[in-house]
């Protein structure tokens, strides 16, 4: 087993008096892609943002490299945020700030060091690989939902990331975008990068995950290998089809 890059021990999470996350642990490996699936509603974002530490667990801990995540410094806690980016389904972008704004902020918290001049080089550099061709002075309502994903995905590759935590990244996207991003995405992983992604794309998971975690009401129901998914059309369809079943019945389609 490769080393592990985080940890969730014993991790749920409880929100307005309704369980989302219900004692999962699970250990992702680094350099390794982990895809997160089953239907909708069942916890699959909520378990991403406590991966990526967005989230405080209601019980358990999640580590990154060894430590708890809630108990680092400030110093430590800005290198996690540096090695790791997230692309939320919803983009996230600040609605009061430019586009060249929300994509400095990040250059000028994590390197502050770095000149105005090198900023800008910068972020042309990732808003040309994203494909985004636009003006950054507008805002982010001026925009369609996908040149809003694809300026969320540029400041995610901003500080060269280590860990991509990715939520439907290439939704509300058109073909040609979604096949710019995925390569990235795959040249990501093939330089060592540490994926961790949601997506429905039945595609997509197959052509980049090396594990597969399905989540039913807010529990790990059970972990198949990309290898499986391969040798096993029942697993993918399982897969494609979000996984709405019983456990025992799943259990009957792997065996």
């Amino acid at each position: 087993m490769l080393e592990p890059i985080i940890e969730l021990k014993g991790v749920s999470f409880v929100t307005q008096n309704e369980t989302i996350i219900k004692d999962i642990s699970y250990t992702y490996e680094e350099g390794k892609t982990t895809a997160l699936v089953g239907p909708s509603g069942g916890g699959k974002s909520t378990m991403l943002k406590l991966s990526a530490g967005l989230l405080v667990p209601s019980g358990g801990e999640v580590y990154y490299r060894g430590m708890n995540i809630v108990d680092m410094n400030r110093a430590q806690n800005l290198s996690f945020r540096r090695e790791g980016a997230v692309v939320f389904q919803d983009s996230a972008l600040w609605a009061n700030q430019s586009l060249y704004q929300i994509l400095e902020l990040p250059l000028r918290i994590h390197f502050p060091k770095m000149s105005r001049a090198e900023r800008e080089e910068r972020i042309r550099e990732v808003t040309a690989e994203a494909g985004y061709k636009r003006d950054l002075s507008i805002r982010p309502a001026k925009l369609s939902m996908g040149e809003q994903k694809l300026i969320a995905f540029a400041r995610a590759m901003l500080c060269h990331p280590k860990l991509l935590f990715l939520d439907e990244w290439t939704e509300s996207l058109d073909d040609e975008a979604a096949r710019r991003l995925l390569g990235i995405v795959t040249r990501f992983k093939a330089e060592g990068g540490t994926i961790i992604l949601i997506s429905h794309n039945l595609r997509v998971i197959q052509d980049i995950a090396d594990h597969v975690i399905i989540i039913i009401e807010g529990q790990l129901s059970m972990q198949v290998t990309g290898e499986q998914m391969a040798l096993d059309a029942r697993l993918a369809k399982l897969v494609e089809k979000e996984i709405n079943t019983c456990d025992s019945e799943y259990a009957l389609l792997i065996r």
